[in-house]
């Protein structure tokens, strides 16, 4: 299934996308798409459902974040070797965590907010995870079955306040617009092999970045094993598993960063398309 949320910004519906491309109301089965509905059990009932009995939504609503109540918004830094290499950083033995404040959570077409007086604006297209089930201490080969589904992020990054003003790398992350999610969540069932996914990103037409998840460091099972020894996860939680090379920071011969009035396009093979247009706050 490709689950979504629909509607304005606070006052999303709960909707999945058919096989013909059109956008579906879940509202009279479930409240929204969040932790509650991402266990097994939930999404076997949703799955059970005729998608051609749901109401159509007509038109071209504005899509929100594609999982509601987010409570950790987990991130995996320099997860790609050749990322790590243009970033001029050693390739991490262990995987590299910071967070992304809920607060810059977004829709995946939603306008992304330059933060006032910032000149290092990035982008990141990475693959994310949602988990559907709680756990810790997860074992390896476990890990998949607290998996609900993926989908497409946009670490957006401020690198001088992630890497110029002392501190952790949070700062610059977790500005508000700086975390585009969806279109849609696509569940596990849907993904033949998260590990071999082609991902892209545009800017104002120009292609950046180009990758696949093969080259991941760290790959899914190991994250999350890994984040389970020093966290809980519960259902709703999202993780960002890294960006291949390609990012405004490690342009040559100089950086390339964003500005007001730019269009970002970014997708992953499967898991759909996000547009963005960078604005002023």
């Amino acid at each position: 299934m490709k689950l979504l949320r629909f509607g304005t910004k606070g006052a999303e519906k709960p909707g999945l996308l058919d096989a013909n491309g059109q956008i579906r109301d879940l509202s009279a089965h479930i409240s929204d798409i969040n932790g509650a509905a991402l266990c097994a059990e939930a999404l076997a009932k949703l799955a059970d459902i005729d998608p051609q009995t749901l109401p159509v939504v007509e038109g071209e609503p504005r899509l929100g974040a594609c999982v509601n109540g987010v409570g950790k918004f987990i991130c995996i830094g320099l997860n790609y070797a050749d990322h790590a290499a243009e970033s001029g950083m050693d390739v991490p033995k262990e995987p590299v965590i910071f967070n992304k404040w809920t607060s810059a959570i977004c829709g995946p077409n939603d306008n992304v907010e330059i933060p006032r007086g910032s000149s290092k604006t990035d982008w990141e297209v990475e693959l994310g995870v949602v988990i559907g089930k709680a756990g810790r201490y997860i074992d390896e080969a476990d890990a998949m079955d607290y998996v609900a589904g993926y989908c497409v992020i946009n670490d957006v990054s401020e690198r001088e306040w992630q890497l110029e003003k002392g501190g952790t790398w949070d700062k610059g992350k977790g500005f508000d617009t700086f975390g585009p999610i969806g279109p849609w969540l696509v569940t596990k069932d849907e993904v033949t092999d998260p590990h071999n996914l082609d991902m892209w990103l545009e800017v104002d037409g120009h292609r950046y970045q180009q990758g696949n998840t093969r080259t991941l460091i760290f790959n899914i099972p190991q994250l999350i094993s890994y984040l389970s020894r020093c966290m809980s996860l519960q259902p709703g939680d999202v993780i960002s598993t890294g960006t291949p090379p390609g990012v405004g920071l490690g342009q040559k011969p100089s950086p390339v960063y964003l500005r007001a009035g730019q269009t970002m396009r970014l997708g992953i093979e499967g898991l759909g398309e996000q547009q963005q247009l960078t604005v002023q706050a």
